[in-house]
């Protein structure tokens, strides 16, 4: 696939804010390359304003019809918010809804798709910048008329400013959607800004990032289930976003893409799409697994909008499974019709599947998720799960509570890893099978930290939670890092030879970075590994990650992080380790091992119990177990006792690397010296002989002086 050609003037200039891999050649064959060569100088990467505005204002308008219509309007038991509440909230959602898809396609595309510094991404960059201000504005109405509907106040009242302000303040679900519109506003301003793929990336973060709240705003609360919930729908709206926002890019870009290039970024496309197709899928089996106590529920108005949704994404998958199939030939054969064709009835669809998607989020499900069961005490409203029987060491292995989010992430990476092995044998390479092994075996105690007994037990018990802890950051990272995940990515993920950039290059990038290089320290790795245990446990973090699902998810991706990047500073053989030496390898060690040491003794002495409104009314809720200070101090022996054995497995492993690498050393000099017969022993044998001469020379007139 060839770059875009621009024959009337100069080529677009490399990024600002990073290298620019070097453009293909153009391809043979191409007729018109680019509308760019056929535009006048200097208008090549305007966006085409009337067909724009006006495409996305009938989606806009489809979705916002079908959304008005479908979404109940009842009143609210305080009082009527109004027609244009009633009337103007699923209409604004609609628009919210496609604009933040659009924001977040968009990115998506210019960071993994299109070539950097091509017509095409700077095309992209500008309609993120135009939907995201679109979102933007479209959230902060949405957060206006939500308090509205909840309140029963219309926006027409007097104090209906300050009402709003503590909404903000004093709700979560107000601070949920302020934050939303912050990032919204955030994301929108640097992709204005940006000047290359850096910049473009972290736009594209800060906007993956304000889906995240949007997740708790739906049906989440504290009830049975909630975490699976609030998990399916953040991935959820991730999948709905970079499939739909990715399709509606790539039809706004269509007049920059041309033959043999439209080609091979729609077929780039697909894998994404399909990619999404399957997390949108799977997510939303899961989350209304959550909402339906059974099949009777599916005649509810709730399961009816259900089905119709499950419908319009079977319609839509077996599009794109036609899109794949017929159209690709299609469009390297330049027939443009067959595109648009496809195009037009694939996005009716979605517009359609976002007003049900708006209705459905407005409908009450036939079980509750917003409000916890009436026998429910206040321990299991505080932790949003029934308590769990007395903890034994069968119940630990055998209570199962599944975390969505780490049963997707460990399967991702088991498969993916399985699926590069088997590259390199296809093409005739070897790869260890200890490797693999160690890879599952690490997957596998992440998955069990997250959702087997130790989970369930973890926010109930705070020597379970150590026990947690450990695992994630010291027993995990020692079978993981060994696997060299990295060196596998390098060795089978096909290289972009167009200019854009993929997996393999934003790997590369991130390996190369200066913050990479910084954080693969020894001694800035021990710093964060042991340095996070006082700042976790003595801040309100700690309490943040117990009473908050997405701090509870941060808190185990904080835990494998800095344990795998701290093993991997010390043992990995992946490439981007900065060389350290030994002894001062040894020397960290035995420091992290001795801090290690100084946190639990603190703990085991402290009559200060961490967290104590929560395992206080924990205990209280459970009748069993010992009391919270008790547990917490055999919490603090279970660190130590736990952490110190991989660390001292860590030290063997970096004791048998030095000797390793030493033999190895010696066997590459002995091998050198076959080669070139000892020539680097001759070499420096000469040079202490010239040395030698040199001296005699200086000293003879000195001789015959004297005589």
């Amino acid at each position: 696939m060839s770059a875009p050609v621009d024959r009337t003037g100069p080529a677009a200039p490399p990024a600002a804010d990073g290298p620019a891999l070097p453009a293909a050649p153009p391809a043979a064959g191409v007729r018109g390359a680019s509308p760019a060569s056929d535009s006048p100088a200097g208008t090549q990467h305007r966006t085409p304003v009337t067909p724009l505005v006006a495409g996305l204002g009938v989606l806009a308008a489809l979705a916002a019809l079908v959304a008005a219509v479908l979404a109940p309007r009842t009143v609210t038991l305080l009082a009527d918010p109004g027609t244009l509440t009633r009337w103007g909230l699923p209409a604004v959602e609609g628009v919210h809804h496609l604009a933040l898809a659009l924001t977040v396609g968009a990115l998506v595309m210019a960071v993994l798709v299109l070539p950097v510094g091509s017509p095409a991404a700077a095309r992209a960059t500008q309609v993120a910048t135009g939907a995201g201000a679109v979102w933007t504005l479209a959230a902060v109405g949405v957060l206006v008329l939500t308090y509205a509907s909840v309140s029963g106040t219309p926006p027409t009242a007097p104090a209906f400013g300050d009402q709003l302000a503590g909404f903000l303040t004093g709700f979560s679900l107000g601070q949920s959607l302020l934050v939303t519109v912050l990032l919204a506003a955030a994301a929108t301003t640097v992709a204005a800004a940006a000047t290359g793929p850096r910049s473009t990336a972290l736009a594209t973060a800060l906007a993956l990032a304000a889906l995240l709240p949007i997740g708790l705003t739906g049906h989440s609360g504290s009830a049975e289930g909630h975490e699976t919930a609030v998990t399916a729908m953040g991935l959820h709206l991730v999948g709905t976003a970079v499939w739909v926002g990715g399709l509606l890019t790539l039809v706004l870009l269509r007049p920059v893409l041309r033959g043999p290039q439209l080609q091979g970024v729609v077929a780039r496309f697909s894998g994404l799409a399909l990619a999404s197709v399957v997390l949108v899928s799977f997510s939303g089996v899961m989350n209304a697994s959550t909402r339906l106590s059974g099949p009777a529920d599916l005649g509810s108005r709730y399961g009816l909008l259900l089905v119709a949704k499950v419908a319009l994404v079977a319609v839509l998958v077996a599009a794109g499974w036609w899109h794949r199939r017929a159209l690709l030939p299609a469009l390297g054969a330049e027939r443009p019709r067959a595109f648009w064709r496809l195009v037009v009835v694939e996005l009716l669809v979605m517009a359609t599947t976002t007003g049900v998607s708006v209705a459905l989020s407005g409908t009450t499900p036939p079980v509750s998720d917003s409000e916890p069961p009436p026998a429910w005490s206040s321990a299991e409203v505080l932790v949003g799960a029934s308590m769990p029987p007395e903890q034994t060491l069968g119940r630990l292995v055998t209570l199962w509570r599944p975390d969505l989010l780490w049963v997707l992430v460990t399967a991702g990476l088991a498969v993916a890893y399985l699926l590069g092995v088997r590259r390199l044998h296809r093409r005739g390479d070897r790869w260890p099978l200890w490797r693999t092994l160690l890879w599952l075996t690490g997957l596998a105690v992440v998955l069990a930290v997250t959702s087997s007994g130790l989970a369930t037990y973890g926010r109930v018990l705070f020597s379970t939670h150590m026990l947690q802890h450990m695992s994630m950051s010291m027993v995990a990272p020692l079978l993981l890092v060994p696997a060299a995940p990295v060196t596998l990515a390098l060795r089978t993920i096909t290289p972009r030879r167009d200019g854009s950039r993929g997996p393999r290059e934003w790997l590369l990038w991130g390996l190369h970075t200066p913050v990479s290089r910084t954080l693969t320290h020894p001694v800035v790795a021990a710093g964060i590994f042991t340095g996070s245990l006082m700042v976790f446990y003595y801040s309100p973090l700690f309490g943040l990650a117990l009473s908050t699902h997405y701090g509870h998810e941060a808190m185990f991706v904080h835990f494998l992080l800095s344990g795998y990047l701290f093993v991997w500073s010390l043992v990995g053989t992946d490439p981007g380790v900065r060389p350290t030496p030994y002894p001062l390898r040894l020397i960290i060690l035995l420091a992290t091992m001795a801090f290690h040491a100084f946190f639990a003794v603190t703990l085991m002495g402290s009559t200060t119990l961490l967290e104590p409104f929560w395992f206080e009314t924990v205990a209280a809720g459970r009748g069993w177990g010992e009391d919270p200070l008790a547990d917490q101090r055999y919490g603090a022996a279970l660190a130590w006792a736990v952490g110190e054995v991989p660390t001292i497995v860590l030290a063997v492993l970096v004791a048998v690397r030095w000797v390793t690498d030493d033999s190895r050393e010696a066997r590459r000099r002995d091998r050198r010296a076959d080669r070139d017969g000892e020539a680097d022993l001759a070499a420096h044998n000469e040079m202490f002989a010239a040395l030698a001469r040199q001296d005699a020379d200086r000293q003879a007139p000195t001789t015959r002086s004297r005589r």
